[in-house]
């Protein structure tokens, strides 16, 4: 039976992965995020269906101007 040695404080912290925002920048966080308006895609109706992966997901719009998806 071997008896294991503690490690010492730098050797454990290099173990941890580091926080997101101590990481360094990669090129995939840097691509841009398509935006499309609201407005757009409601195109002037207060509801519309999505569907992804055989599932329709109801995106609608409430009398207080919120967005609301549901399955």
């Amino acid at each position: 039976m071997s008896i294991a040695t503690p490690l010492s404080l730098p050797a454990v912290t290099s173990r941890l992965a580091s926080p997101l925002s101590l990481r360094p920048r990669t090129s995939e966080s840097k691509r841009v995020v398509r935006r499309v308006s609201s407005q757009s895609l409601l195109d002037g109706e207060r509801e519309l269906v999505i569907q992804h992966q055989g599932s329709e997901y109801h995106l609608r719009l409430t009398r207080n101007d919120k967005l609301i998806l549901t399955k």
